[in-house]
């Protein structure tokens, strides 16, 4: 081809391309850093071009070139940019092993490092001063998987001096969920006091009953009882004796050491006060960490289920539920019928039903604390208005009775009981009466939603304790008589009801913008239901439409749809149900 028609192939494939419309594209070669790298390699493992080379104290010598090193690790950006050695090819580096100091730069040039059970241990410190942040990760990880009973003690205070802080917070993690296991190991015994004390103050440590942080605390302290005999007052400050019965609490009282100690002593008779206190109205919620029961990934969450059985006694049948596992036990029942009472659940471990004996209003008020080993249901300080289908919530160490119906109107009135001082008093009213209402507790406010006053309600109020006052905000796009509310994520959904009809729709309430929208209907028309909130769903338990509803409906907010589960037995009527702190009792 000659020049002449070279140059009108040209013209014709610009106009062609121009024609097109491609004025350029980007490409990039995958594999070109992973060959680039492979020829570094090369070439050092072969001396070329290579303008450092590293002497460890054991005389040994690694070559590498200082771009490559600079671009790779902050410690050796500093040491040729900053230091005397910028200027050397001969660089001593008293810190790392030979074998370590290879393994390292080998891994600069290559992006692997293989690691071992042999050279983890020095492989962590020396990432950490050359700053190669995988390595550090990945060694970390390695020890991670070799984490067991026997060493998880010694790999977390190794994590701890190298400030390996996801090693760190992994086994202290593995450390607390098998303590039992742990504490019979030797490890355990050489424990510093402070580590120790660390350990059994966890809220998160993982034992079923409490008396056996007692067991492994006198262990400990009998491993070397005249050095550790004067920290044992200290150690006990974190044991959890008010969770305990009182006959294991008269055992432990046996134990000769604590005998020895006027605190230790005190810390009993406290937890025995405190047992006797359960046994009265005029119980006080504590404060006190000590009376908190741990919570731990054995024990999570259930729901406490209330439920009507027509045949047998007690009335109210009650049974915890585990959505996880689907099974259910037997819990303690109420001899009345409390259909129509008001729930309500302080710090998912103090479980209170009011109000609504055998279909009728009442003041009475019941209390079962889910924390103990035989739980049971014991009267508290009776309501200063008798009451049924009322509303409850809670807010800061108060719950609320909100409306409902006293035998001959329905209530607009509101009281509270305050666990501080425990007495009730009343609030401001709401601005109408309310029965069969829902009630919900979103940003510190209680929502009034819904119900019945001479006819069935759209209308929703919220109340603030600090102001005292009642304020209506947008109303639901339905009335709902009967209605069931959860909140889930800064949101309040309006579930089911009646209004002429019995309802399966529901609809969200967003305070940020102060308004009401639907969502996805369930499957099954529901008047009043439970609800409870459990993981991120929402669970609307049983209920009634023309007849009995013996099963739960779950909503998943992100897909915006309804599973239906099937849980009652032959009898059984589901009408309630609160999400406590998983009874230790319970399998």
């Amino acid at each position: 081809m000659d020049t002449i028609q070279a140059s009108s192939c040209e013209n014709n494939l610009k106009q062609v391309l121009k024609s097109n419309g491609c004025e350029s594209t980007n490409f990039r070669n995958d594999s070109h850093s992973v060959r680039i790298l492979e020829d570094l390699q090369s070439l050092r493992r072969n001396e070329v071009l290579c303008d450092v080379r590293f002497e460890t104290d054991d005389g040994c010598t690694t070559f590498g070139h200082k771009n490559v090193l600079m671009a790779a690790s902050p410690y050796f950006r500093a040491m040729f940019s900053n230091f005397e050695e910028s200027n050397k090819d001969l660089v001593t580096i008293r810190e790392l092993d030979s074998t370590i100091l290879q393994l390292l730069v080998d891994y600069i040039y290559t992006g692997e490092i293989m690691v071992t059970k042999e050279n983890v241990q020095a492989l962590i410190p020396a990432s950490n001063v050359l700053q190669l942040n995988y390595v550090n990760g990945v060694c970390a990880e390695f020890l991670q998987k070799q984490l067991n009973q026997s060493n998880c003690l010694g790999i977390r205070a190794f994590a701890d001096l190298h400030n390996c802080t996801g090693l760190l917070s992994i086994s202290e993690a593995y450390i607390k969920q098998y303590f039992l296991e742990v504490a019979k190991g030797e490890e355990f015994l050489s424990l510093s006091s402070e580590d120790l004390v660390k350990l059994i103050s966890s809220n998160d440590l993982a034992v079923p009953f409490e008396e056996k942080v007692f067991e492994c605390v006198i262990k400990w302290v009998k491993h070397d009882s005249d050095h550790r005999i004067d920290i044992l007052p200290k150690l006990m400050e974190h044991v959890r004796l008010p969770l305990l019965d009182p006959d294991i609490l008269f055992n432990i009282y046996k134990e000769p050491l604590l005998n020895i100690s006027p605190k230790c002593k005190d810390y009993i008779i406290e937890a025995l006060h405190f047992n006797h206190q359960k046994s009265v109205q005029h119980f006080k919620i504590p404060k006190k960490i000590r009376f908190k029961p741990r919570q731990f990934d054995g024990f999570k969450k259930v729901i406490l289920m209330f439920n009507q059985r027509s045949d047998t006694s007690p009335k109210c049948y009650t049974e915890w539920y585990d959505p996880a596992t689907k099974l259910r036990e037997k819990a303690p029942g109420l001899n009345d019928d409390r259909r129509l009472a008001g729930f309500g659940l302080l710090r998912d471990q103090f479980v209170f039903v009011m109000g609504g004996v055998n279909v009728s209003s009442s003041k009475s008020v019941s209390m079962l604390d889910v924390s103990l080993q035989s739980p049971s249901w014991i009267p508290m300080v009776d309501m200063l208005v008798s009451r049924k289908e009322l509303g409850v919530g809670a807010l800061d160490d108060c719950i609320y009775a909100v409306g409902g119906y006293d035998g001959n109107s329905a209530l607009k009135s509101v009281e509270v009981f305050d666990v501080s001082t425990q007495k009730w008093r009343m609030v401001s009213n709401m601005t109408i009466d309310r029965r069969k209402l829902g009630v919900g507790v979103l940003n510190n406010r209680l929502y009034a939603v819904g119900g019945y006053h001479s006819k069935n309600l759209k209308s929703v109020e919220y109340y603030d304790p600090t102001l005292d006052i009642w304020t209506p905000v947008a109303e639901m796009s339905e009335c709902r008589q009967g209605v069931g509310v959860g909140v889930l994520d800064g949101l309040m959904y309006a579930i089911g009801g009646y209004d002429g009809k019995y309802l399966k729709s529901v609809e969200v309430y967003r305070p940020s913008d102060g308004v009401w929208s639907s969502v996805a209907e369930m499957k099954i028309c529901r008047f009043l239901p439970g609800v409870a909130v459990l993981n991120g769903l929402l669970y609307v338990f049983g209920g009634e439409k023309e007849s009995i509803v013996d099963t739960v409906e779950i909503y998943n907010p992100k897909t915006n749809t309804w599973t239906l589960e099937r849980l009652s037995r032959n009898g059984v009527q589901i009408y309630g149900g609160v999400v406590v702190d998983r009874p230790h009792h319970y399998h």
